[in-house]
């Protein structure tokens, strides 16, 4: 008799477990799991719970807006199934907001050390060449005032004589001393990154377009492309001339000289494309040059 009660019972249990999994059936995120990984019914009863875990993880991610945000348990990271034959297990996957943090890092590092830890009272002051590049910085740094329309710097020159680092020890003394954000790109590699992941494309170009100063390393040492030129290097400057936000390139290239190399994308050539990006480069900047003997060797 006893015996009869408990299968009658594990009978109500399953059939209230089935009556449930049915029912999350009807939401479309979890039936689209479902139905992605071919989920049996009996392997999706067993692992419900987990599968309501995942769908409300998912649907978190859905409305979020960036990483600040995050509900999920583990931060960053949306739950997710994986089956081994009947056998599922959950594991967790990096958001959009986490893949394009943590490749922005990634960017950032690429850096040398000596670049990230540059700070004026390490500046040859010595080279009378840097002189005037170095007035500008200073005065630039005095009277930065995030209300202010500053204009940043174009500042071309030999290769070596220590472009980057002037602006990354400017960069660095904001930052620490005035609290001012700023995201520095060895632009080749932006080019790159857009393209390897496409998921975080658009989080990305915003934030390129909001920061209240980015410098754009080595501008003119990327393959040109159409898509490269127009579709980011373009909008990016489009959005920050709109703005009035300080932008900074270093180059190997004269401005005269980048308009031409611009203007050459897959053999093809577009001078009127090129000196839109350059017209958008002279509004943002100041056009500086430094011809110095190699600070690299």
């Amino acid at each position: 008799m006893e015996n009869l009660k408990n299968i009658n019972k594990v009978r109500e249990l399953r059939g209230e477990l089935l009556s449930n999994y049915k029912n999350n059936l009807q939401d479309e995120t979890f039936k689209k799991i479902v139905d992605k990984l071919n989920i049996s019914d009996d392997v999706g009863l067993v692992n419900n719970s987990m599968l309501e875990d995942v769908v409300k993880e998912l649907k978190n991610c859905q409305n979020c807006k960036g990483l600040f945000a995050c509900q999920n348990k583990v931060f960053g990271h949306y739950l997710y199934p994986k089956l081994y034959g009947k056998i599922m297990d959950g594991v967790y996957v990096p958001c959009k907001f986490k893949k394009d943090n943590d490749k922005l890092l990634s960017l950032k590092n690429t850096a040398s050390k000596e670049f990230l830890n540059a700070r004026f009272e390490n500046i040859d002051v010595n080279d009378k060449n840097r002189v005037e590049v170095i007035k500008w910085i200073k005065k630039f740094y005095d009277d930065y005032d995030v209300y202010k329309d500053m204009k940043g710097l174009y500042l071309h020159g030999t290769f070596g004589s220590g472009k980057s680092y002037l602006l990354y020890a400017l960069l660095n003394e904001l930052s620490i001393n005035k609290k001012v954000p700023f995201i520095a790109l060895y632009f080749p590699d932006v080019l790159k990154d857009l393209k390897d992941d496409w998921d975080t494309y658009n989080s990305k170009m915003e934030k390129y377009f909001t920061v209240p100063i980015l410098l754009l390393d080595d501008i003119g040492a990327e393959q040109v492309s159409e898509w490269g030129r127009d579709e980011v290097l373009g909008t990016i400057l489009q959005h920050r001339m709109n703005n009035h936000l300080t932008t900074f390139f270093t180059s190997n290239l004269t401005i005269n000289e980048l308009e031409y190399s611009l203007s050459l994308a897959k053999s093809s050539l577009d001078k009127v494309k090129a000196r839109r990006i350059i017209e958008r480069i002279k509004q943002l900047t100041q056009d500086m040059e430094i011809i110095t003997d190699n600070k690299r060797r």
